[in-house]
C-alpha cells in the first residue's frame, strides 16, 4: 500500500539521513583534510622550484635525509628502517620512493654488514651532487614560504608538523601506550 504524503514528509528518508550525515561531516573542521590540502600545495609550489634540477620535492627530501642520517652517524649510511622511521612511512613507501633514485644512479642500496636481510642506501657522488644543486632553488621556495607566512608562522607550521610526525604524538593520540606502527 503506498505511504500517504503525510507519513513520507514526517519521517526522513535514507537520502535525507545522508544529506544530514554529510553536513554535519562538512561542518567539522578536519584537521586531516586541512593538512593534506595545505600538504599538496606546498607539495606543487617545492615541485616547481625543483623541476630545473628534475626532481620533485619528495626525491630531495629523501636524498637529504639519507644524507643527514649518514651525516649524524659518523658516515654510516641509513637502513631503509632507519628512512622509513625517520619519514614516518612504511618501509615499502620508501623502497617504492628509491626505485626512479637508484635507476637513475643517485642512490645505490647494499646490504648492511652484520644483517644481511637490512639493506642500508647510500648517495652515488652523481646524487650529492643533485642533492647539492637542487638545495639552492629548494632554499629559494623555502624562503618563499618564510616570507609569505612570517618566519614565526613558519616556524610554528613546522614545529606542529614535526610533532604529529613523532611516535610520541602516535602515543598519545592512541592514549593506550601501544606500538608505535
Amino acid at each position: 500500500m503506498p505511504r500517504s504524503p503525510k507519513k513520507a514528509a514526517a519521517s526522513p528518508t535514507e537520502t535525507d539521513k545522508a544529506i544530514a550525515d554529510l553536513s554535519a561531516f562538512l561542518a567539522i573542521a578536519c584537521t586531516n583534510t586541512a593538512v593534506r590540502r595545505a600538504g599538496r600545495r606546498l607539495g606543487s609550489l617545492y615541485d616547481e622550484a625543483l623541476a630545473p634540477v628534475g626532481l620533485k620535492a619528495t626525491q630531495i627530501g629523501l636524498l637529504a635525509e639519507i644524507e643527514r642520517l649518514a651525516a649524524a652517524n659518523e658516515g654510516q649510511v641509513p637502513t631503509l628502517q632507519d628512512l622509513a622511521t625517520r619519514l614516518a612511512l612504511q618501509i615499502s613507501a620508501v623502497t617504492h620512493a628509491l626505485r626512479p633514485l637508484i635507476r637513475d644512479g643517485l642512490v645505490e642500496l647494499f646490504p648492511d654488514a652484520s644483517d644481511k636481510r637490512a639493506k642500508r642506501a647510500m648517495l652515488t657522488a652523481e646524487g650529492t651532487d643533485l642533492l647539492h644543486r637542487a638545495l639552492t632553488h629548494w632554499a629559494v621556495a623555502n624562503a618563499q614560504v618564510d616570507r609569505v607566512l612570517g618566519s614565526e608562522a613558519a616556524a610554528a607550521l613546522r614545529a606542529v608538523s614535526d610533532y604529529v610526525s613523532s611516535d610520541e604524538f602516535l602515543i598519545a593520540f592512541r592514549g593506550d601506550g601501544g606500538t608505535t606502527r
